[in-house]
Formats: structure tokens, sequence, C-alpha cells
């Protein structure tokens, strides 16, 4: 195999990871609406306890996955887990501002930010990593610039808990790029980091009486399964942002974002109107024309001749 065909596969594969994370990420509403009796501050602490344990037998029993030598050694990288420590803290506070978000009725600027993002993904990507955009990427961007302000006039004012949520989660993918460990150990680590918060939490509750885990079937096999619903898609993430330009898992953030809406519509029938349709056309036409020019690169990768020897 030539180099150009060893990078090649090794995009596709990390196309194939990050469309598998973003398109569990558009779905996980449906799980949210199973468990919405429970609070959701309840919800995270039991995602970053059961992901931890989830993650523990990962590691135990998948020797692919690195097992728990990867773990042992970052005991002499002290600079690794200082990194580690700043990506958990960034995930942490990004789902608990969602909390929030959801608690005060301000969904809608919660949701601009996952829109938001992708472009804040690319900006990342050419200011850190120096990823340059060809002259179709630019007009996608341009197109998708253009659909996010259009939403965010729509808002009416700063959206400041769609920028937050926007800027955290695109620092943690440029992190998590540049970290040097495999996808599992790294989030096993940020887990393992915020996992005695979450349980200190859920044991405040407890002795509250307010603990919604334990007092019914339904909802006792549903809480862990927020494990795996966070670490698979975490792990599949981190994957794809290893193995692809910065840009590139900017744009395919879009998936999550349209099967909200797709959902939202269609399942849950919440209102949609011309003015919101205007600025997911536009969303759209930009992730359409970014696919194109991947799908163009990608074939022209395929046809480069192997190296000699």
């Amino acid at each position: 195999m030539s180099p150009a065909q060893a990078a090649a596969l090794r995009q596709r594969n990390g196309v194939l990871a990050a469309l598998t994370a973003f398109i569990i990420w558009g779905l996980a509403p449906l799980y949210f609406k199973a468990v919405g009796s429970v609070p959701s501050s309840e919800i995270v602490a039991h995602r970053v306890l059961w992901s931890a344990v989830f993650l523990a037998g990962l590691l135990a029993l998948w020797p692919a996955a690195g097992g728990f030598r990867a773990i042992a050694r970052l005991r002499g990288q002290p600079q690794l887990l200082r990194l580690l420590a700043l990506t958990a803290l960034l995930t942490g506070s990004n789902w608990l501002v969602f909390v929030w978000a959801i608690s005060a009725d301000r969904l809608v600027e919660a949701s601009l930010g996952y829109f938001i993002n992708p472009l804040v993904s690319v900006l990342l990507g050419r200011i850190f990593l120096g990823e340059r955009l060809r002259p179709l990427q630019k007009l996608a961007v341009a197109l998708a610039a253009a659909g996010v302000l259009w939403r965010v006039g729509q808002v009416g004012s700063l959206p400041w808990i769609a920028l937050f949520l926007a800027l955290t989660f695109g620092f943690y993918g440029l992190l998590r790029k540049r970290a040097p460990i495999d996808a599992v150990s790294g989030l096993f680590v940020e887990t393992l980091i915020t996992a005695p918060l979450a349980l200190a939490y859920l044991g405040w509750l407890a002795a509250q009486g307010t603990l919604a885990f334990g007092h019914g079937a339904f909802t006792d096999w549903l809480l862990p399964a927020a494990g795996v619903l966070t670490a698979v898609p975490l792990m599949l993430f981190a994957v794809g942002a290893q193995r692809l330009p910065l840009s590139t898992v900017g744009f395919l953030q879009y998936i999550a974002p349209t099967l909200n809406f797709l959902l939202a519509v269609l399942v849950f029938r919440e209102p949609f109107d011309a003015g919101q349709l205007l600025g997911f056309a536009l969303i759209w036409a930009a992730l359409a024309l970014y696919s194109l020019d991947l799908l163009r690169a990608g074939r022209s990768m395929r046809r480069a001749p192997a190296a000699p020897g």
C-alpha cells in the first residue's frame, strides 16, 4: 500500500468513526425523552459514573484497547495528565451548562451552540494547526456562517450559552486531537478525574432522599445505559479527531443537530417556521458542498500512483 493509499484509508476510517459518533449524538434525544422523569443533573452524574465503569470493563476485557498499561504509563507523564484534566473540565462544564439551559427553558439557544461549534472547529484548526481550506471548502464555510448568523438574529440577543457550548467542545476536539494517547485510555482517565465528583453528588442526593436511581426497574436499567451512550460516541469522536483535519470534523458535526432537528419536527412535533428553514437550508447546503469536496479529494488520493520500491 502506498503512503497516499494508507492516508486515504486512515481518513476513511476516521470519517466512519466520527460519522457514527455524530449519529449517536443526533439520536440521543430519544434516550433523554425516555428518562425525562429524572432530573438532568442526576443524569449527568450517572453519565460520568457509568462511563467510568463501562470503560474500566472495556480496558480489562478488550486487549486491543490497550489495557491498563497505557494508564499506568501516565504516572510518568504529568503534562499529559494535566491536558486530560483540562479536557475533562471542558466536557464537564459543557454538560453542566447544557443541563442548566434545559432547566432554564433556553434549549433553543443551547441548540444553536451545536451549529456554531463546527465553525469554531474550523477556526481553531486554522489558528492552531495551520489547516488550510480549498476554495470549495471556503464557500461552504461562508454558507454555514450565513446560516448560523441568521439563527443568531432569530435568537435576538448575544447567545452566550450557545457560544460557551461551542467553544468548550471546540477546544475539547482540538486538545484531544493533539493528546498522545489512544481514545479509550484517554476517555477513561477523563472520567476517572470527574467520577469522584459525580459519586459525591449522587451520594448527597441519596442522603437527601431525592435520588431517582433505585426507585423503578425501568429507570434503573436506563440510567446505567447513559455510560455507554456517553463513552462510545466520545471514543469514536476521539478517533475521528486524531485521524481527520479539524475542519473536516467540524463539518461532520452538523449531522448531530440535523438529526436533532428531524426528531424535533417529525417525532416530537415542535413548531418550525419559514425563518428557521432558511437557516437550516444554508447550513445543509454548506455540508453538501464540503462533503462533495471531501469526496473529490478522496478520489484524487486513491488515484495517486504508488511509491516506487
